[in-house]
């Protein structure tokens, strides 16, 4: 088993997607991730790249040729190697091969970094250029933090508490999880958004360049909370398969397709790039708060 660990957490990992499949508070000996029901979700915290997620036909466009690419991308899919592992830090790396340029023509190093701060967890992404060109790409995150926290509490107990009061505009999903081109105003009382049910019957709420870069989980009953904050990331999706116990909040470069509008990935909507032998990084971190 791949862990990482301090006086207050401790974090495993499997090689699979680079994916964390615990986050342990050893303070109040609650496990706060998802533990991957196959019967209902079974996933942890699925990490997205090249894109994020769906694309008309599965079909990813790079010059003029057509790709095809699943929901999310293949990093997920993909066995990551561990590059380095230390008390309180790990690192994992998926490099080009010849999977990934047969649905995704560039050559690249994709490196996921995790590192424990006292009560938080950094995740930083890397995509190294090794290619001689620009490349163009989506990341994000998709980790589903277990909700209610403690047996004895209900879903509804709790609600997502956004940074700022800014009115949550959210890009609705069609059948086909692509964006059908409409959208809806998500009404917060004070800046919460209350669990329901419900919530989520329409598939996932998708915010574009959204103001909050801190969303956190919080319960009517206790202090005990969990955060995310994201500011080198535009986008976020909140989701949960509706009726089961947990939320995911998802920090994102980019988001699905519209529904019918099939462009190049040099002028797909959220696309990131990173020219030529550099760096593109970005970081988000899971804060508790005991």
């Amino acid at each position: 088993m791949i862990s990482i660990e301090n006086e207050y957490l401790k974090v495993t990992f499997r090689t699979k997607g680079a994916e964390m499949t615990s986050i342990f508070n050893k303070e109040t000996q609650t496990e706060h991730l998802w533990q991957a029901d196959p019967a209902v979700w079974p996933w942890f915290a699925p990490n997205l790249f090249p894109i994020v997620g769906g694309l008309n036909n599965n079909e990813l466009h790079v010059d003029g040729q057509a790709y095809q690419m699943k929901r999310h991308g293949f990093a997920r899919e993909s066995e990551f190697a561990l590059v380095d592992e230390q008390q309180t830090h790990a690192k994992f790396s998926l490099p080009f091969n010849e999977t990934t340029l047969a649905v995704y023509p560039y050559r690249f190093e994709f490196q996921i970094l995790y590192d424990l701060f006292g009560r938080d967890l950094r995740v930083t992404y890397k995509v190294i250029n090794q290619d001689d060109k620009t490349i163009y790409f989506s990341m994000g995150a998709h980790p589903a933090f277990r909700v209610p926290f403690s047996p004895n509490e209900q879903y509804e107990d709790y609600y997502l508490e956004f940074e700022t009061s800014e009115p949550l505009l959210t890009h609705l999903l069609s059948e086909k999880g692509l964006l059908s081109g409409e959208t809806e105003i998500v009404p917060l009382q004070d800046q919460k958004l209350w669990h329901t049910k419900h919530l989520f019957d329409r598939d996932a709420l998708v915010f574009k360049n959204i103001t909050s870069k801190k969303v956190s989980i919080r319960s009517k009953n206790h202090n005990h909370s969990l955060s995310v904050s994201f500011k080198d990331f535009k986008d976020l999706g909140i989701w949960a398969k509706p009726g089961a116990p947990f939320v995911c909040i998802e920090p994102w470069l980019g988001y699905a397709d519209a529904e019918g509008q099939t462009t190049d990935i040099q002028q797909k909507p959220g696309i990131e790039s990173v020219g030529h032998g550099h760096v593109y990084e970005a970081a988000f971190t899971i804060s508790l708060n005991s």
